[in-house]
């Protein structure tokens, strides 16, 4: 199915860009979230007539996500967890606990944009997260477990 993008997404095309996907992704995902429109000529005619528009509205949101990401970076969050003797948690830190307490920091993060490489944080430390504010702009944060015994 042939789509026109009207934001950027990854691994998929940028801004105006009409690229081919699975329909299911299109019809289940890109259309109904307002990221995507189907090819066809009136909506290619209408994007055309909104493209300053849409174009001016992506800059705005990669501009608060690099603003964002200034006062995020570096930043130390520290999380209490039950764990044993050995430093293995009970349970774990996930990154739903890390966007939580970003919140609760005063820096609003979606849960999905907390990127733990290795799964969920399953032993006392330091440990190393980015932050995904926007699909180009990153953030990078240390997560401190400590545990209570």
């Amino acid at each position: 199915m042939q789509i026109i993008l009207l934001e950027k997404v990854v691994n998929l095309g940028n801004l105006g860009d009409v690229v081919n996907v699975k329909e299911g992704y299109a019809r289940n995902f890109l259309i109904p979230t307002g990221r995507a429109k189907r090819a066809t000529s009136a909506n290619l005619a209408e994007f055309e007539a909104r493209r300053v528009e849409l174009e001016k509205v992506a800059a705005e949101k990669l501009a608060a996500a690099q603003q964002a990401a200034t006062k995020v970076e570096g930043l130390t969050v520290q999380l209490v967890r039950k764990a044993g003797v050995d430093g293995r948690l009970f349970g774990s830190v996930t990154n739903g606990d890390i966007a939580e307490a970003l919140v609760a920091l005063g820096h609003p993060v979606e849960k999905a944009g907390v990127r733990l490489p290795n799964g969920p944080i399953k032993l006392v430390g330091d440990n190393a997260i980015e932050i995904a504010l926007h699909t180009d702009v990153l953030a990078n944060i240390t997560v401190s477990v400590l545990g209570e015994h």
